[in-house]
Parts: structure tokens; C-alpha cells; sequence
């Protein structure tokens, strides 16, 4: 997808949402493919709550006093990447194999529909845009 410049916040977050959810789908492919793999340690993608604090900061701007003190950085919609965590097998029974096949096909589901509720957002905000660059036609 191409860059999306300043011009409008919501298309920018929507682009950064569908960046994160596929990048979660990834992960939870990944999971899902190896759930045999004797060794294998389940990973879990999380950026909500790195989105939310961006979101809820974004009101305020940060101004140096001083040309010589040190720059100051604004968190961005695109500074949100994401953690990745790793489940460690623990009970040292079996193969050491973490996936829970069931609980990663809930968590596609869930990915998939929320990755397809931005994607209707998205359209119906370039919906709305091209209606008022038309004119109202």
C-alpha cells in the first residue's frame, strides 16, 4: 500500500491498523503451521495497547524552550510496531510444543473480522471523499 500522508488522521490509522493485523496474521499462520513441530513455541502479536497510547497522547505537542536543548520526538501512528511475546513450554510433558490449534483459530477468526472491519472503513472514508470531491453527484 502506498504511503498516506498527513492529510487525514483516520486513513492513516486505518492503514496502520491493516499493516498490524496482517502482520498478526503472519504470525498466527505461523503458529497454526507449526502446531506439530515437536519444540515449537507459540507467538503472540499485540499492538492495541501501544496504538491506544499513541491515540490518547496525539492531543498534546511537545515545544522546546531552548534551539539547544534536545530535539524532541512526538509518538506517531507510525512508530506503532507491535511486540511480539513467545509462549515457553513450562510443564516439561510431551514435545514442548505450545500451540493450542483451537485457540488460534479463534484468534484468526477475530483477526480476520476486525482486518475486515477496517477495510470497510476505509472504503466508506474514500467513499465520502470522492462524493464531496464530485461535488454531491
Amino acid at each position: 500500500m502506498p504511503k498516506i500522508h498527513q492529510f487525514d488522521t483516520t486513513m492513516q490509522l486505518l492503514h496502520k491498523v491493516l499493516d498490524l493485523r496482517s502482520k498478526n496474521q503472519e504470525i498466527i499462520g505461523s503458529n497454526i503451521a507449526n502446531a506439530e513441530t515437536p519444540g515449537f513455541s507459540a507467538r503472540s502479536f499485540s499492538f492495541e495497547e501501544q496504538l491506544k497510547s499513541v491515540l490518547s497522547g496525539g492531543e498534546l505537542t511537545m515545544v522546546s524552550a531552548h534551539p539547544r536543548h534536545i530535539p524532541l520526538s512526538s509518538t506517531s501512528i507510525d512508530q506503532v510496531s507491535g511486540t511480539i511475546s513467545i509462549k515457553r513450554d513450562n510443564t516439561g510433558i510431551g514435545d514442548e510444543n505450545t500451540v493450542s490449534v483451537d485457540h488460534e483459530m479463534i484468534k484468526l477468526s477475530e483477526n480476520q473480522i476486525l482486518y475486515e472491519a477496517a477495510i470497510t472503513m476505509l472504503n466508506k472514508k474514500l467513499a465520502m471523499l470522492k462524493y464531496a470531491a464530485s461535488g454531491g453527484m
